[in-house]
């Protein structure tokens, strides 16, 4: 079974140590004491938190198929003629974007914006991280 202390999940998350030990105060996220003390987070309990969370819609969202939607600020746009990049933080995440020049003019996207990054794949790479198996994995 994983268990996450309170720092690991607040990465996990993408929010601070303080907001994960304030859930934990307030009885929204279980926790435990490991043998030094520390709280931990039980995988199986994280992993029902973020699932409910992300069932919340989402205030403005368009009705669509996509799921995986991380809200971020525009950091980075780069346009030609024809084509443009654009690069949103999303909490940890860079998420780069190609599309049309058209499309960020009419979409209005410029550094300091608000934007959705939505991604649909019918490929996903999961890994897992070495460190994982002798901190907090199985």
């Amino acid at each position: 079974m994983a268990m996450f202390r309170i720092g690991e999940a607040a990465e996990l998350l993408g929010v601070s140590t303080d907001t994960v030990r304030r859930w934990v105060d307030a009885g929204r996220l279980a926790a435990t004491r490991d043998a030094q003390g520390h709280r931990v987070l039980d995988g199986v309990d994280l992993a029902a938190f973020v699932r409910a969370a992300a069932a919340a819609p989402e205030e403005h969202a368009e009705l669509s198929s996509a799921r995986n939607r991380l809200r971020g600020i525009v950091t980075a746009v780069v346009k030609d003629t024809v084509m443009a990049q654009v690069d949103i933080q999303a909490g940890p995440f860079r998420v780069v974007s190609l599309m049309s020049r058209e499309a960020v003019d009419d979409l209005g996207l410029e550094v300091g914006a608000l934007a959705i990054a939505v991604i649909k794949s019918t490929t996903v790479v999961v890994e897992r991280p070495t460190a994982a198996k002798g901190r907090a994995g199985t």
